[in-house]
């Protein structure tokens, strides 16, 4: 039996994206899967650097793995820490063997690297990498969905966010290139993930252009029986691509807001208001009323007053979202908000945050309440797992069926209880049972 590998992947979605593109080139160099990191020969850990929280998880990841791993295996550390913190890290961490910044081949570089030594990437001055993870080959999706990312980079400047100065400026994929991947992933549900999703094509005005994501959206559609699109920034959310969504049969909208008080969101650098997002939000409900929506705030952000909190939370009962993520301010240096007077207390921060929770658990859970009695289609997970357009992949709640319902399949249920997030299901048709 040839060496084997094992990918631990921590973070976001994209980062899930970019562990597929590395294992699909594991593959391909002869290399076999285990789920043991302890029997592979080989280590692979895609970190996560987005916030202290993240890296601390990226740090302890590394060092449970390091002990788990057998004489001779090694260890390579990858993703958005590497690329971020390369030399220091590997530095710091004597453990690994080797740093990988993005692009880097993992299984090369661990070959090819001086016996004895580590090989330190100079991420902060490296051009981008012509190994490019957005257009590897990635195995067919073990399970019934997929993520697909359609763009790298961001050239967006949030006042809290580091992610374009280790990620870079964006860079959308050809559309043949991603039509070619959904095809090989052969996944029933294809979930549309970038930084900037709604920005796809921007950075390529001559091929590719704005508004380029609703014929890209359209096409994959065409493909997969279920498209969902995470991550949209409010301001790109056109009439056309509002159209887009529904058409999918997935309409779905996971909203980028990150705050409601105008003048919050400018310390932000960022668009719009609460008044703005709640008439955008009224107008999908409109067109469709059983549309779903997710959003992420943060919470204590530089110079957040009480009236600010207190607009928010108004804001967060009278949208009555489906899901919300409240998430405390995390500083990050070389970020503006970095610079910023006006910093609020952690124990003011945690107040406010337990604030928000309850008042969106409430919500959460009444709206799930109210769709008991209704029917509705569910995309069979795993046995006893469902999901509806309102549940994207390991963000919400799941729908609770049947085992015997096959994974893979579209059934046709009826909700007859909720659990808080969760709801619990029998399909309409028995048959659907075989």
């Amino acid at each position: 039996m040839g060496q084997r590998f094992y990918v631990e992947t921590l973070g976001c979605p994209k980062n899930q994206v970019d562990s597929d593109k590395i294992i699909g080139t594991l593959l391909a160099d002869g290399m076999t899967a285990t789920d043991d990191a302890g029997s592979a020969d080989l280590v692979v850990i895609n970190t996560c650097a987005f916030i202290d929280e993240a890296r601390k998880e990226s740090i302890d990841t590394i060092l449970a793995l390091e002990d788990q791993r057998k004489d001779g295996a090694r260890l390579v550390v990858t993703g958005c820490m590497a690329e971020r913190y390369g030399d220091e890290l590997a530095e710091a961490l004597p453990e690994v063997d080797r740093v990988a910044g993005f692009g880097v081949p993992v299984n090369v570089l661990a070959d090819q690297a001086p016996a004895g030594g580590k090989r330190l990437i100079p991420v902060s001055s490296a051009p981008i990498p012509s190994f490019d993870l957005l257009n590897l080959p990635r195995p067919k999706s073990s399970s019934p969905w997929a993520y697909v990312k359609i763009a790298e980079g961001c050239d967006r400047s949030c006042g809290f966010c580091a992610i374009p100065s280790f990620r870079g400026p964006q860079r959308s994929r050809d559309i043949e290139q991603i039509l070619r991947e959904v095809d090989e992933l052969e996944a029933h549900e294809i979930v549309l993930v970038a930084q900037d999703l709604a920005s796809y094509g921007k950075d390529r005005p001559e091929e590719l252009g704005a508004g380029s994501i609703v014929p890209l959206v359209r096409a994959v559609s065409e493909r997969a029986r279920w498209t969902r699109l995470l991550y949209l920034y409010p301001s790109d959310l056109t009439d056309e691509l509002i159209d887009a969504i529904c058409d999918t049969g997935v309409p779905y909208f996971d909203l980028s807001l990150q705050h409601v008080s105008k003048p919050l969101l400018r310390r932000m650098r960022r668009w719009g208001d609460g008044d703005r997002f709640l008439r955008r939000i009224a107008d999908i409900r409109d067109r469709e009323p059983g549309a779903a929506f997710r959003s992420n705030f943060i919470v204590g952000y530089p110079g957040e007053t009480e009236e600010d909190h207190d607009e928010l939370l108004r804001f967060v009962e009278e949208a009555e979202l489906d899901w919300c993520g409240f998430f405390s301010y995390s500083p990050e240096e070389g970020t503006h908000a970095y610079t910023l007077d006006g910093a609020v207390d952690r124990g003011l921060m945690n107040d406010r945050l337990a604030e928000l929770r309850e008042l969106q658990d409430e919500i959460t859970a009444r709206r799930r309440d109210d769709l008991i009695g209704t029917t509705t289609t569910v995309l069979v997970d795993e046995p006893g797992t469902a999901r509806s357009h309102r549940e994207a992949p390991e963000i919400d709640g799941i729908v609770e069926v049947p085992h015997d319902l096959v994974p893979g399949t579209f059934v046709e249920v009826r909700i007859v209880d909720a659990m808080g997030p969760d709801l619990i299901a029998e399909p309409v048709d028995a048959l659907a049972r075989s």
